[in-house]
């Protein structure tokens, strides 16, 4: 590791376990004179800015904290439009990171800094995602957890010996994060897939009821406007519908993830609105978008969840997702009713000046569909599935040729012994 005497670097601050031991080891271990801790604001409680506002004053650390809200709840939206999900369950922090860094290299260059560092191991995806970004700049990135080998035993160890100020989530039992679209709880026993957690690790939802309780959510472009009728901006959007569907369970995940550096890792997640906007927002789809379009689409969703879940927002191959998607959802205007029950959010209603339905043309009660007869479907029926009946035909007919001359699926004349190996003579 090369010294960088003199240098400022600029550390992605939580103000958790690793980045508060990643502190002192910049210096001791790279030799950096200063640390400026970077947080990012994407929507974490204020309880998180305190502490880490109380830990960097305790370290000594200039720290300064920039508001990204605004900037990752457009990006939460891009994703609804996609009906972005990894493995069934609605993308989150992997949408949080590449906003906060870039936020983060932007200010380390207004700071004077030579170097990026966070606080990420180097089993997990956030080191990814965060790398994405700043490897286009030309400051040097470190990686303290990761390049020493740190565990969160080691860590928790040299916070205590330090005097380190750690909360680390839960006295440091998990690690913890949260932001406006998603909250995510890992580690401790969550790692062992038979544990059944309780309902202690979770904030945002409450256990499954029998209670109910519908929404109204309008859509314009495919992007999220209203709720209730009510227009709300991005932000007051989500935190109003994490309020509402949370107590209702909706939103939780429990899964076996895949991370990008092939290891599987059990995840538990809490993500009320962003289940309720996209379950809405696909209903919606459903609606205005015509079956091929649907078809083709999931696989553009698929990409584009697929980068996404990668820190790969900025790639070209999702400008041009982007453009496909934008060009669907300007049909995609209307408002879908919500049910919450069960801990799920379920559409119950929909309606679109775009909606490629006729309840008329769909009704057994009508006699035709627009000029067209019942009648005219008799020659489809008569050609539907013609090809199947032939391939099925002549499969029939080879098979009752080859019985004829003593021939069975395929195999060799039973009477000739020359084949079967039987002694002739």
């Amino acid at each position: 590791m090369s010294s960088t005497t003199g240098d400022r670097v600029a550390l992605a601050f939580s103000g958790g376990l690793d980045t508060t031991v990643s502190v002192p080891l910049l210096k001791e271990e790279y030799d950096f004179d200063e640390v400026v801790g970077i947080t990012v604001d994407v929507g974490q409680p204020d309880e998180e800015f305190e502490e880490a506002e109380e830990t960097a004053e305790t370290l000594g650390l200039e720290q300064h904290v920039v508001d990204a809200e605004d900037a990752f709840a457009d990006l939460c939206f891009d994703a609804v439009r996609a009906n972005a999900t990894y493995q069934g369950y609605p993308l989150g922090t992997a949408l949080a990171r590449p906003v906060i860094a870039a936020q983060i290299l932007e200010t380390a260059k207004e700071q004077g800094c030579s170097a990026l560092a966070h606080g990420s191991t180097g089993k997990g995806n956030d080191q990814l995602r965060f790398e994405a970004v700043w490897r286009k700049s030309d400051l040097d990135v470190v990686a303290p957890v990761r390049e020493l080998g740190l565990t969160r035993d080691w860590e928790q160890e040299y916070a205590e010996k330090r005097d380190l100020p750690v909360e680390g989530g839960d006295e440091g039992r998990y690690s913890i994060d949260t932001n406006l679209w998603t909250r995510s709880v890992e580690g401790s026993e969550l790692e062992e897939p038979d544990h059944v957690p309780g309902e202690e690790i979770y904030e945002w939802t409450s256990a499954p009821g029998e209670e109910t309780e519908r929404v109204e959510v309008t859509f314009e472009d495919g992007y999220p406007t209203a709720l209730n009728g009510e227009s709300l901006d991005p932000v007051e959007l989500v935190e109003r519908l994490n309020d509402v569907a949370g107590p209702y369970g909706v939103g939780r995940t429990d899964v076996m993830e895949d991370r990008m550096l092939g290891l599987k890792v059990r995840e538990n997640y809490e993500h009320p609105a962003a289940t309720v906007l996209l379950n809405a927002h696909e209903a919606l789809e459903d609606l205005v978008l015509t079956k091929a379009e649907r078809s083709f689409k999931r696989q553009v969703d698929d990409q584009w969840a697929e980068y996404a879940y990668e820190g790969l927002v900025d790639a070209p191959l999702m400008e041009a997702l982007e453009g496909f998607i934008d060009r669907t959802n300007q049909r995609v205007t209307g408002t879908v009713t919500m049910r919450f029950e069960g801990g799920q959010a379920r559409p119950v209603g929909r309606e679109s000046e775009y909606a490629v339905y006729s309840a008329d043309a769909a009704s057994f009660d009508t006699e035709s569909v627009g000029d067209i007869s019942q009648a005219d479907a008799t020659g489809v029926a008569k050609y539907h599935g013609f090809q199947e009946r032939l391939a099925r035909e002549a499969r029939e007919s080879a098979m009752d040729r080859a019985a004829a001359k003593g021939i069975a699926d395929g195999g060799t004349p039973i009477d000739d012994p020359s084949e079967t190996g039987d002694d002739a003579s």
